[in-house]
């Protein structure tokens, strides 16, 4: 746990591990002090250091290091013997590798309970697009594309504020669907306020054949609008031009001085953060299935429970096909510091709140979209008990979880490994284990030769699709290990009697027995017969 004025987020340390507690600071602060604590920073820089490293701003994700008190190591599978559900019981059939972890969410199969959340006009989600396009529909998959790309493509055209071309959105689409079976996955495009107010949505549906949109309830750099950093003095005045907010004011004389002496390196473009309209949203909604918009997604964020019930009143009222819950602790590639740290629900919290406004709703006879989560998932287990929680004996509300820096870190790290491999500086351990070529370091190689022939796979391996795509087996291998323990064979089948917790303020919060606590009267029943 870092303290407060030392974070490797803003490349920040105290000098010294005695820390006074309640400021983060040193106990003693003293002046010929050489370290950059984040007040010490902060002299220098100021807003700068409100958020990640700008200096790796698309080369990097971020996200909370806090402790929040409750996360998925505090809710624990509870595996069956004597219970088997969804195979044929014969154990040459029981076996984990026969396992169904395909799900369906907001009307899109999936083959695994795993999609790619919205990434958006972020320098890292552009640099790496083709690696998580092409992986994601290799995977079978979904993936969103985020806010805010048509309102950056430096050659996107508008008439009359609305766009009518964007080689951004157009590139982003195609790449998805190279690889796509047209069968399990698909792509949405995200709309948030100054999307809409471009008209994307309109354009994405007609022009692009988009069948499912995106709407963002005021979710974008965690609660507040979507945030990336410009370098170019021209192209901040351009984003301003097209009605974006850029801080400082690129058409400032004096700003423009200080970008030129390397004062001030960069700029801030920020989104409006605006107002939900339940009527308007309804009717744009209208509007877009009258165009043959097939599905409506929505996502939010790490707002209070309020929020979440209101959230979730109107996507009932739309009959919305999916929403999208971001809990606090994630991030990507802008969120401010203090933001991801101290504001907002966490995800565990998050989804316990979820579900009551999903049983409300069902219990009203309402329409209850289908839910997926997000905000730090990186591992199987995490999958399984978030879908589990959500099974009151009925089938699951969360159909899926979604995920963006897992998905980024894999294609990151594999198109890293590939340029090391190509000037032979791969690290010597790595060699030894592993191999010096793709060929033999991506244990899917073999694979996916097969699957798509040298010229296909070559794409893969160059856009670091194939890292991503062999990360995902490992969630669906993991997903059905975890789930043959619990003797569950198809993911609809987990609910919450497969999980029990450790701690008595997860019990309290997901109202789950702890795990003392667990099958107490049939175990008594059984020994007493």
């Amino acid at each position: 746990m870092p303290t407060e004025n030392s974070s490797l987020l803003t490349g920040t340390r105290t000098r010294s591990t005695d820390i006074t507690p309640l400021s983060g600071l040193c106990s003693l602060c003293i002046y010929s002090c050489p370290i950059l604590c984040e007040v010490g920073k902060s002299a220098f820089r100021g807003r700068e250091v409100l958020y990640p490293e700008p200096e790796e701003f698309g080369l990097s994700t971020a996200a909370a290091n806090k402790d929040f008190g409750l996360d998925w190591s505090d809710v624990q599978l509870m595996p069956r013997l004597s219970e088997v559900f969804g195979v044929e019981l014969v154990p040459e059939k029981m076996i984990f590798e026969n396992v169904d972890v395909s799900t369906r969410f907001g009307g899109v199969e999936l083959k695994l309970p795993v999609f790619i959340a919205a990434l958006g006009s972020t320098d890292v989600a552009k640099r790496n697009w083709e690696g998580l396009a092409y992986g994601a529909a290799v995977a079978g998959t979904a993936i969103v594309v985020g806010e805010n790309v048509c309102g950056m493509d430096k050659e996107a055209v508008f008439v009359n504020g609305q766009v009518t071309y964007s080689k951004d959105l157009e590139f982003r689409v195609k790449t998805y669907r190279e690889f796509w079976d047209g069968k399990y996955g698909d792509i949405a495009v995200q709309n948030n306020i100054e999307d809409e107010m471009f008209g994307v949505d309109i354009y994405a549906a007609s022009k692009l054949e988009v069948s499912i949109i995106e709407k963002k309830f005021g979710q974008g750099a965690k609660s507040i609008g979507g945030e990336v950093r410009v370098r170019d003095l021209e192209r901040a005045i351009e984003l301003k031009k097209r009605g974006y907010i850029v801080i400082p004011d690129p058409e400032d004389k004096n700003v423009q001085e200080a970008f030129k002496l390397g004062v001030i390196k960069s700029f801030e473009r920020h989104s409006r953060i605006g107002k939900p309209d339940p009527q308007h949203f309804l009717e744009r909604i209208d509007k877009l299935r009258s165009m043959g918009v097939k599905r409506i997604w929505i996502k939010t964020g790490t707002y209070r429970p309020a929020e979440i019930a209101f959230v979730m009143k109107l996507a009932s009222e739309a009959k919305a096909d999916g929403v999208t819950f971001d809990g606090a602790g994630g991030g990507t590639g802008m969120s401010p510091v203090p933001m991801m740290n101290e504001s907002g629900v966490p995800t565990l919290y998050m989804e316990a709140w979820v579900l009551k406004a999903c049983n409300a709703l069902k219990k009203r006879g309402l329409h209850v979209p289908d839910i997926a989560m997000a905000g730090g998932f990186s591992t199987e287990h995490q999958v399984v008990k978030a879908i589990a929680l959500s099974n009151f004996g009925e089938g699951p509300y969360v159909k899926a979880i979604a995920m963006a820096r897992t998905p980024i870190l894999a294609v990151m790290k594999s198109k890293y490994f590939l340029e090391l491999a190509e000037k032979g500086a791969l690290p010597p351990d790595f060699t030894k284990k592993y191999g010096t070529k793709p060929e033999q370091f991506f244990i899917t190689a073999p694979e996916l030769t097969v699957r798509y022939g040298s010229e296909k796979f070559e794409k893969l391996v160059k856009s670091g699709a194939i890292g991503l795509y062999t990360y995902f087996t490992r969630l669906a291998t993991g997903i059905k290990i975890l789930m043959a323990g619990q003797r569950k064979y198809k993911l609809w089948l987990l609910d919450r009697t497969d999980v029990a917790t450790l701690t008595e303020r997860a019990a309290r919060v997901l109202g789950i027995p702890t795990v003392d606590e667990v099958d107490k009267d049939v175990f008594e029943t059984i020994l007493s017969k």
